[in-house]
């Protein structure tokens, strides 16, 4: 399984990013995909989450409200939109996905993206 994330870049606060991950390799037919951060000289937490029948959502608090995740079953692709950006938001975001687990836990996914950047200036 391949998972590949785009769409980060550089934004003033408040304004808005969307994130893609398109998975390749196997088609998930249960399971999840996550999204992920990791700023410097912190540990990779939780953003959110999507059940691979696309009908449940979890988030993490700091993120509620302002981010949302869907997926694209035709085009096998997870999305995170992400609006009212902060600084505080500026990491590097990872796509993960598991095959059985659903979880908002690093160890609950086995499959990881390669990261993309994303800056919020003040």
């Amino acid at each position: 399984v391949q998972l590949q994330a785009s769409g980060g870049g550089l934004v003033q606060a408040g304004g808005s990013l969307r994130l893609s991950c398109a998975v390749s390799g196997r088609t998930f037919s249960s399971g999840a995909l996550g999204w992920f951060r990791q700023a410097p000289g912190k540990e990779r937490e939780f953003v959110a989450a999507i059940n691979w029948s696309g009908d449940s959502t979890n988030y993490a608090d700091s993120v509620k409200g302002r981010f949302t995740i869907s997926r694209d079953s035709a085009k096998n692709t997870v999305y995170l939109q992400m609006n009212s950006l902060k600084p505080e938001d500026t990491a590097v975001y990872y796509c993960a996905g598991d095959l059985s687990t659903y979880g908002n836990e690093v160890y609950d996914y086995d499959y990881w993206g390669q990261g993309t950047q994303v800056t919020v200036s003040s």
